[in-house]
């Protein structure tokens, strides 16, 4: 396989050494586990006796069932197939049915590190290095007090790519949503141009600011990359500033992927109470039809629509986040084949 070939295959799958949501915070119950899939990866979510989270790969090392249909015992997980106990690393503890058995005390399944914020669950999906991982360093918004925040999770049946794709055109607002609520207005003409920033970059319609969804920031350079872009409420929606999304997306395999927005106003006190209330009663189910219209689009696209695309001038962000995901992939292999060198020689 050639470098090229090897590159996108690992760009498709997923790029190692990150952090990704895999799960929001409520669907992990105590005691109960709780199955997910990231990267192609079967994992196994639970929270243990004092609410902290687990993560195992989902495969008892016994006979290989799947430990998400076991159980919750204490701080452990029990598979339901015979009984056999693990803990948070992987470790078997117990072999119910024998005791004393020389299985007991291995570490015998790979443990993830995972974190929890804004309602959701990360994961962190190594590479072949074993390393410690970096910090899971969020948005400022998801630490800022001023900001008050929703989350929407949504299953998409495409490649993620396209997902990050969809993020960094802003043009396609115009058109796609034309008859949306918060994205009727604006010009359908116009040039993108790209700024760099010191994690990524923000690809932003040339003439038109503040009248759709006219900019993205792509935050790349980070052990847990996402996007910023703020959407203007029309005159209509009432006073107030824009309406933000922080999104973030995550690989399932290669035919599927999870996307995260959170839905954001920075607002306080009883206009903070007020936002909440109108956004859940009059607003969501019209931000649902927009999400919903991305994704129609994009699961409908043909699989090889990347090898047969004639780009333009528009897809400058398309074209930037692309390379930054190579420029990813080409780091990590490098560090994956000079530790193959290492261990054979």
């Amino acid at each position: 396989m050639d470098d090229r070939q090897r590159i996108d295959d690992l760009v498709n799958r997923g790029l190692l050494d990150q952090w990704y949501a895999v799960a929001k915070s409520v669907q992990i119950k105590p005691g109960k586990p709780y199955a997910v899939k990231a990267l192609g990866r079967n994992l196994v979510l639970w929270r243990d006796t004092g609410g902290n989270l687990k993560c195992l790969e989902d495969y008892c090392p016994h006979r290989g069932a799947r430990l998400s249909r076991g159980e919750i015992t204490g701080d452990h997980i029990s598979c339901r197939y015979h009984g056999v106990t693990l803990d948070g690393t992987g470790t078997i503890v117990r072999v119910p049915a024998m005791p004393d058995c020389a299985l007991e005390g291995r570490r015998a399944v790979a443990s993830f590190p995972v974190a929890e914020s804004n309602d959701a669950v990360f994961v962190y999906v190594g590479g072949h290095g074993q390393r410690e991982p970096p910090p899971l360093a969020l948005p400022e918004e998801f630490t800022n007090p001023e900001w008050t925040s929703i989350l929407c999770v949504s299953p998409w049946a495409c490649n993620y790519r396209y997902a990050l794709d969809n993020l960094a055109d802003p043009m396609h607002g115009s058109y796609l949503h034309a008859n949306s609520f918060t994205l009727a207005f604006g010009a359908k003409q116009d040039q993108m141009r790209i700024e760099r920033t010191g994690a990524g970059f923000i690809v932003m319609r040339v003439e038109q600011q503040g009248r759709n969804f006219d900019w993205t920031e792509m935050v790349t350079e980070t052990a847990a990359p996402y996007c910023r872009l703020d959407i203007p409420y029309p005159d209509a929606a009432g006073p107030g500033g824009p309406f933000r999304i922080i999104g973030f997306t995550t690989p399932v395999d290669e035919h599927n992927c999870l996307v995260f927005f959170w839905r954001m106003r920075k607002a306080s006190g009883l206009a903070r109470e007020v936002w909440r209330f109108m956004y859940r009663a009059r607003l969501e189910d019209r931000h649902w039809h927009v999400l919903e219209q991305d994704r129609e689009m994009l699961v409908n696209m043909p699989p090889d629509a990347r090898k047969r695309e004639m780009l333009y001038q528009h897809d400058v962000g398309v074209a930037r986040i692309r390379q930054a995901l190579v420029n990813k992939a080409k780091a990590q292999l490098a560090g994956e084949d000079a530790a193959a060198a290492r261990s054979a020689s």
